[in-house]
């Protein structure tokens, strides 16, 4: 073990790491349940839940911890109040937004512990860290059953390992500099002693993998642009549906926030949208670049701004996600990793048909790539509301995946067939500047 040091550099006493991954993930939890409570005591402060007690809104506090870690709720909604019926019904839409609270605990807690362990003693503090916050979701998840709220206890002890997991890991991560360091493996002699063609297949991969990344950053950072400027020109419909609810300040203030919450998911939703993948609010409805047929949708402010009626010229969207895709390819292109083409082109002699057919390769590669977490990001951001129409919310992930592979892919087989050109155009043109400073 290490002993703990405090920013000064003064040794205390010897701690376990295994205790000290268990107090790091147990303040993260009880941080970010204190954060979930504030809104909802603010609320309760003001006479809000209609004088419900203390029981009642730590009870509700918990299950909102339990649905930003992605817990699903089964819930018993009456169909009216003069019927003892009731349907059961799920929530699972996870506010991605406030999730990114356990996460960013987490990552900090990964950097502390990656400073206190050495590189083969990690593993005892993650370990200390996820057994913790797994019993501290179960205990929340025991507690805070009633009646018509009932958790998986299950899904409550592991589902919330994973954005804490994630954060923990990635934290570490930076922390040590590398994989290789982190899991206390040397990855470098295990490369050398693989052959030289199992090494450009890996860094071709990697790179792969690597140029998908970039391109579904970027549709998805261009999907987050689209989506401010359809709410500054949507502002007006918003703050009309805002006023026509006429909640009181601190309500005003947690329906902002739990909005708020959504934005990533709204990103998500804007990123399908502009595919042409669409996404739906509510069952039998679709909202998309290439048509929009809507149903009631709920007094939600921020649903106020979703595109409807004719969109004459809606179909241009679509070339959003083919520029990510050129600017992936042209980034492939940069890092110099298509050692597929050399391959194909020391088995083909024919250069025009290895040029066209690795560049075909490439772009069904990283269009995959790209498709996969497309996939991922609409099955995050979707879910069920759990009332009447709004159990199906979100983008189909498959249908997403698809159409997001074959524009990105279109796309990079652009980017990576004009990228030369490109690169000629830029290197005459620092020529041309290098030579008139000179002058």
């Amino acid at each position: 073990m290490k002993l703990k040091a405090d920013q000064t550099g003064n040794r205390g006493l010897p701690m376990p790491l295994w205790l000290q991954g268990a107090l790091e993930s147990g303040q993260a939890a009880v941080i970010s349940a204190a954060l979930v409570l504030v809104p909802l005591l603010a609320v309760w402060f003001s006479g809000g839940f209609s004088g419900s007690g203390v029981d009642v809104l730590a009870r509700l506090g918990g299950q909102a911890w339990l649905i930003i870690h992605g817990v699903p709720l089964s819930l018993r909604v009456f169909l009216s109040e003069a019927s003892s019926q009731n349907v059961g019904s799920t929530l699972s839409l996870v506010p991605l937004g406030l999730t990114l609270i356990p996460f960013f605990l987490s990552w900090r807690a990964g950097r502390r512990l990656a400073r206190a362990s050495y590189t083969d003693q990690l593993w005892q503090a993650l370990l200390g860290a996820g057994g913790i916050y797994a019993a501290f979701g179960l205990a929340t998840a025991f507690v805070c059953q009633t009646g018509d709220v009932r958790v998986n206890l299950l899904y409550a002890t592991l589902i919330p390992l994973i954005p804490v997991g994630l954060g923990l890991a990635i934290g570490a991560r930076l922390e040590s500099g590398s994989w290789s360091r982190l899991i206390g493996v040397e990855a470098v002699d295990w490369i050398s002693r693989t052959s030289q063609h199992s090494r450009w297949a890996g860094s071709y991969l990697w790179s792969v993998v690597r140029a998908g990344f970039v391109a579904i950053l970027t549709a998805f950072a261009l999907a987050a642009v689209l989506l401010s400027v359809d709410l500054l020109i949507h502002w007006a419909d918003v703050v009309t549906v805002f006023e026509a609810l006429k909640v009181d300040p601190w309500g005003a203030a947690v329906l902002t926030l739990a909005q708020m919450g959504y934005l990533p998911n709204m990103a998500v939703f804007s990123l399908a949208w502009l595919s042409g993948a669409g996404f739906s609010i509510g069952v039998g409805s679709t909202a998309s670049a290439l048509g929009t047929a809507m149903g009631p949708v709920p007094a939600i402010p921020v649903l106020a701004a979703i595109p409807s009626g004719n969109l004459a010229f809606g179909a241009v969207a679509l070339v959003v996600p083919v520029l990510a895709g050129a600017l992936a390819g042209w980034w492939f292109l940069r890092d110099g990793e298509n050692h597929f083409d050399e391959w194909l082109s020391i088995k083909i002699k024919t250069r025009w048909f290895t040029a066209a057919a690795s560049t075909l390769v490439l772009g069904l590669a990283i269009g995959a790539v790209a498709g996969i977490l497309g996939l991922v990001m609409a099955w995050m951001a979707g879910g069920s509301a759990g009332l009447g129409r709004l159990t199906e919310i979100g983008p189909d992930p498959v249908q997403l995946a698809i159409y997001l592979a074959i524009e990105v892919g279109i796309g990079v087989v652009i980017g990576y067939a004009a990228g030369p050109w490109l690169e000629r155009g830029q290197l005459r043109s620092f020529k041309e500047t290098f030579s008139a400073s000179h002058q």
